[in-house]
């Protein structure tokens, strides 16, 4: 996962309320078994309708209850693998937030007039490190949990978090009493 420290650009934006995952990513993409592939399938029925354009940019800005329906990962992974590194949205989906958080996709969660302000301006800078979203015109704060604010400045996923705990999880598991046949790798 790649560490975010500022994301700035243009923006790309979808002018609706209540996105739920099955729009985001619908389920006959879901049979793969890799976080990668699913950008192209990204709001599928959607993309069918005339007149529809979703830009390729790092920024996407939204309406609220962004993500809600099913828990599935796949949906910030499409979202991701479509270009996007940070959703500006009036509200999330608490699952898909999660989510998010996980494969390094950074959700920001400001206020309506807020995000309509961005919308219409056309660009904006999304600064992790300080907690603020800026554009032409205007500047918002935003709140993160700060563990996860440091695992998105690092680059740390859950598994690249867990093994910075390597030594520790290491002396555990040498000192730990053991019933029955030794199953640790044989080096």
């Amino acid at each position: 996962m790649d560490p975010i420290e500022t994301i700035t650009g243009p923006v790309s934006v979808l002018k609706r309320d209540d996105v739920d995952t099955d729009q985001i990513i619908p389920k006959q993409f879901l049979k793969r078994v890799e976080r990668t592939g699913f950008g192209e399938f990204l709001f599928y029925d959607w993309a069918k309708e005339p007149g529809w354009e979703l830009p390729v940019n790092q920024i996407l800005v939204t309406g609220r209850n962004f993500g809600c329906g099913s828990s599935r990962e796949h949906a910030p992974w499409a979202l991701e693998d479509y270009g996007f590194k940070a959703v500006i949205a009036k509200s999330f989906a608490d699952i898909f937030k999660s989510n998010c958080t996980k494969c390094g996709l950074l959700p920001v969660q400001l206020t309506s007039d807020e995000v309509d302000a961005i919308a219409a301006a056309g660009h904006a800078q999304v600064d992790l490190a300080a907690q603020e979203v800026r554009w032409e015109g205007g500047t918002a704060s935003f709140e993160i949990d700060p563990e996860i604010k440091h695992r998105l400045l690092n680059g740390l996923d859950d598994i690249a978090l867990t093994l910075q705990q390597d030594g520790d999880i290491a002396a555990y598991e040498g000192a730990r009493e053991r019933f029955g046949p030794d199953t640790l790798q044989v080096a």
